[in-house]
């Protein structure tokens, strides 16, 4: 008898070739880098209806685009995104770090009209310091840098010099390593040092990597210390040093280019290294 024929075996199914990813970037992103606004400002400009491509209303922050090409906002087109410039202010207590402030306080913009060179262009700051905090602001045009800066988990340490009047021991600042938590807050490691006190007047230098609004402040005062001044001394690789009241200096060099390369090539924590 003629043996019979094995079964046929189904073929396989042939995985579907990869869609191409659209080249770009979205426009968030482009934005952001061109120095129109933050990231998180520019997705709610976009919700607001006020960006626009030859015309047309974008709907989206995921939109990609390879330029900004026909782009607008509010009617005006976008310039080219230009060369990331990086520039450390020395914010004056009684000044809103904001464009504009409901209660007509002034803000860091009235102080950076004479501070910043005029080819400075739209700066925007990295962060905030409250009203009453001094000390070292950066200020950028790249709003992809300014977020990176930002961010928390690059884990870049902002360092602040604190007045206060009370008492504390090195111990419970020591203990602040470990974190602390406030009505039900979570702040992260907190390097603390008790640098000079005269009798209940206290210096205190703590640095922080989180950024919590009003972190340091909170965290000083659950100690039960009044705080009276507050200054940023250090954000990341850069410090305040002599740089006067009121006055701005940008930051060049290969030192800083090599900082902001590693920033846009990294999610973690850049290298050191000083201004």
């Amino acid at each position: 008898m003629p043996s019979k024929p094995p079964p046929s075996r189904p073929r396989p199914e042939r995985a579907a070739a990869p869609r191409p990813r659209p080249e770009g970037e979205r426009i968030a992103k482009l934005l952001a880098r061109a120095g129109v606004a933050s990231r998180r400002e520019v997705e709610r400009m976009i919700a607001e209806g006020r960006v626009a491509r030859d015309g047309k209303v974008l709907e989206t922050p995921a939109t990609i685009l390879p330029n900004l090409k026909g782009v607008t906002v509010d009617g005006k087109s976008v310039r080219t995104a230009e060369p990331t410039r990086l520039f450390a202010f020395h914010k004056p207590a009684g000044l809103i770090t904001a464009e504009r402030d409901p209660k007509g306080r002034a803000t860091i913009y009235t102080a950076l009209r004479n501070a910043l060179p005029k080819s400075a262009g739209r700066v925007m700051p990295v962060g905030r310091l409250d009203f009453n905090t001094e000390g070292l602001l950066l200020l950028t045009n790249d709003g992809e840098v300014k977020r990176k800066l930002e961010l928390p988990a690059s884990g870049i340490p902002r360092t602040y010099r604190a007045r206060a009047f009370g008492t504390v021991s090195q111990q419970q600042l020591e203990d602040l390593i470990e974190g602390i938590e406030i009505d039900g807050v979570r702040y992260g490691s907190i390097d603390a040092n008790l640098e000079r006190a005269s009798g209940r007047n206290l210096w205190i230098e703590m640095t922080i990597t989180e950024g919590k609004n009003r972190e340091v402040r909170r965290v000083l005062e659950h100690l039960g210390l009044q705080v009276n001044r507050l200054i940023r001394v250090g954000y990341g690789p850069f410090h305040l040093g002599d740089l006067p009241r009121g006055q701005a200096v940008e930051l060049t060099g290969r030192p800083v280019e090599r900082f902001l390369a590693e920033l846009a090539g990294s999610s973690g924590q850049p290298g050191a290294m000083r201004r």
